[in-house]
């Protein structure tokens, strides 16, 4: 099961950075992806997640209407797409593959077994 996250940069206040997570074929079979922020002395946080197979998401109140998560079935990519950026948004952020029952995905971490290395974003002037 392999995840790569990247994409993060530095961006001021306002802008928009869009994150890619490449999953192998192994990955879906865990039916969610899940992504996850942890800015320094914080604990990791449950940003958004899809359910591959329906298409579900789910948003941290911190990041609706600002973050959107989508998928690419033809190239197995999860992006997330950041606009309207914040400082407080600043954070290591990582994909995440998990199993579990019914047809919504997970925004807590337990479920997600498998961690694709972090990508640093930095939202500062």
């Amino acid at each position: 099961v392999q995840l790569q996250a990247s994409g993060g940069g530095l961006v001021q206040p306002g802008g928009s950075l869009r994150l890619s997570c490449a999953a192998s074929e192994k990955a879906l079979d865990y039916r969610n992806i899940g992504w996850f922020r942890q800015a320094p002395g914080k604990e990791r946080e449950g940003v958004s997640c899809i359910r591959w197979s329906n298409g579900v998401t789910d948003y941290a109140d911190s990041v609706k209407g600002r973050f959107t998560i989508s998928r690419d079935d033809a190239t197995n990519t999860v992006y997330l797409q950041m606009n309207s950026l914040k400082p407080e948004d600043t954070a290591i952020y990582y994909c995440a593959t998990g199993w579990s029952y019914g047809n919504s995905c997970p925004r807590s971490s337990p479920p997600y077994k498998f961690w694709g290395q972090g990508t640093l974003v930095t939202v500062s002037s």
